[in-house]
């Protein structure tokens, strides 16, 4: 007979999805505790960019972050924290970016969500700076920039208010069927454990099968000061391709206005290059293709570059669900959101409460099942 444990729920990984995991478990009255290697939203969650984007190519993740988008807007913690309802154009390239764009707005439009087609004359009035050439966009209004280190961290807060533990600076050396065993060789008793812990949950992972998820680095820069150098959140329709593929290094155009006046920009994705330096040749590529929807970015100082790495999955999605195949049905996972863990926390916390609790979730939570890539590992 197992002792009656000390927690109810040990959460491993305190980004935002561990986070918003912990704050749904404790708003429940559940007891939980929250173990962090480093400090709160420094992985993963700093090395994205803060887009609060719902994508709707997958209908899976459409779910997902259209649930996520309901719940953070009902979420009263947004004081203090940089945000801004910038919206989002996607910006068409060509005639056939322009088609495929159009079939997005009637996705969008059937989902209740406000979004509008901008000819090239309207989007030079929305956004000057452009180039001229381009085919149009697909204006998404309801999209939104944060900070995501001050989410998690406001999170954490809250977790901590409602009588919750974050515990910083506490790497986790392994997964134990009665809780946690602890790199300072303390043991912790929780009656369910989640791994929420990014790229490092293979490290960690309990489950008898590998789990299907790679480390993929991403490289941004900020530029200094430019307060209405740009008003949207800018994105370039082949985004997605670039985001969802599997090459092993890709670029592809994102930008920013944040509230301090600076341009944040993006995005690459690497499976090749596992260090964690920026690496000057892939920067270079991706201000090449700033450069060419903004032809003058290269006026801008750029003040900071960094990279990080986020947790992918072969098809794109997160793993949310129970780890399969387990000594003891009370090891669960909720990682793999790669770069919309910002997006889809919420929704990811509340599908996952819903499971553990013996609920239905408000989504169907089966594309996110952990089992559907044990097979290919049997």
């Amino acid at each position: 007979m197992m002792p009656a444990a000390a927690l109810d729920v040990a959460i491993v990984g305190g980004g935002i999805v561990g986070c918003a995991c912990a704050r749904a478990a404790v708003r429940a009255g559940l007891r939980v505790a929250v173990f962090e290697a480093g400090r709160v939203g420094a992985g993963a969650t700093a090395a994205a960019m803060g887009h609060l984007v719902t994508i709707d190519d997958d209908p899976a993740e459409f779910a997902l972050a259209m649930l996520s988008m309901r719940l953070w807007r009902e979420w009263s913690g947004w004081q203090a924290i940089e945000r801004r309802p910038t919206g989002t154009l996607w910006l068409a390239e060509t005639p056939a970016q322009r088609d495929a764009a159009h079939a997005k707005l009637a996705r969008l439009c059937a989902a209740g969500l406000q979004a509008k087609w901008l000819e090239p004359d309207a989007l030079r009035a929305a956004e000057p700076r452009l180039a001229r050439d381009l085919a149009g966009a697909l204006c998404v209004a309801g999209d939104e920039v944060a900070y995501g280190p001050e989410m998690a961290a406001r999170l954490a807060a809250e977790v901590r208010a409602a009588g919750g533990r974050i515990e910083e600076m506490c790497p986790v050396a392994a997964l134990r069927d009665d809780g946690l065993a602890l790199a300072d060789g303390r043991r912790v008793a929780a009656g369910h454990v989640l791994l929420a812990a990014g790229c490092d949950s293979v490290r960690l992972w309990p489950g008898p099968a590998p789990l299907a998820l790679r480390p993929r680095k991403g490289q941004l820069a900020i530029t200094d000061r430019h307060p209405g150098y740009i008003g949207h959140a800018l994105v370039e329709l082949g985004y997605i391709d670039a985001a969802h593929g599997d090459a092993d290094e890709s670029v592809a155009f994102n930008a920013q206005p944040r509230a301090s006046g600076q341009v944040l920009l993006g995005s690459s994705r690497s499976y090749r290059d596992t260090t964690s330096a920026v690496d000057a040749a892939v920067m270079a590529r991706l201000v090449r293709r700033a450069q060419r929807f903004l032809p003058d970015i290269g006026a801008l100082q750029m003040l900071r570059c960094w990279a990080g790495f986020r947790p992918a999955t072969p098809d794109g999605r997160p793993v949310i669900g129970r780890v399969p195949g387990a000594v003891r049905a009370n090891q669960w996972v909720a990682t793999g959101h790669e770069g919309l863990g910002l997006t889809t926390a919420t929704g990811t916390a509340s599908v996952w409460l819903d499971l553990l609790l013996g609920r239905t979730p408000a989504i169907d939570a089966t594309p996110y099942a952990p089992e559907r890539f044990v097979q290919a590992f049997a």
